[in-house]
């Protein structure tokens, strides 16, 4: 039997929910809410609090003068038990949330360092030519 979970889904709505204990799955179309509660259970070893399920159906596209229908998925957002994680998500979160440098107070960074610069040389040039 194929495995019914195909891959996690990977966005900021997904992200945003796996602070708070719920994580989104792509899983296969014949999937239940049970089969997908004992695979997420037997594979990430966490327990499940509650399992929901979204059907989506495929989109009509143009090609041409010719129309095709995207493949229709379905998704599950898999509550887990407080104080649990799932690793995949984990790591990912983290990685995205690389902190920014930042200069220190005082210190003009930029266009702005460059400007004043700039005015000093002139300053500079004008006490040069009075002289």
């Amino acid at each position: 039997m194929a495995t019914l979970i195909k891959k996690p889904i990977i966005s900021e709505k997904a992200f945003s929910l796996a602070g708070e204990g719920v994580y989104v799955f792509l899983v296969a179309r014949n999937a239940n809410k049970q089969a997908i509660a004992s695979e997420i259970k037997k594979r990430f070893k966490v327990d499940v609090v509650d399992v929901r399920i979204i059907n989506i159906p495929g989109k009509v596209k143009r090609v041409g003068r010719k129309f095709g229908t995207r493949s229709d998925i379905k998704k599950a957002l898999v509550k887990i038990k407080k104080g649990q994680q799932i690793a995949i998500f984990e790591t990912e979160t983290k990685k995205s949330q690389k902190s920014v440098p930042t200069l220190p107070t005082g210190q003009a960074g930029g266009r702005q360092a460059k400007v004043k610069s700039q005015n000093d040389k002139d300053k500079n040039k004008k006490q040069t030519l009075s002289s």
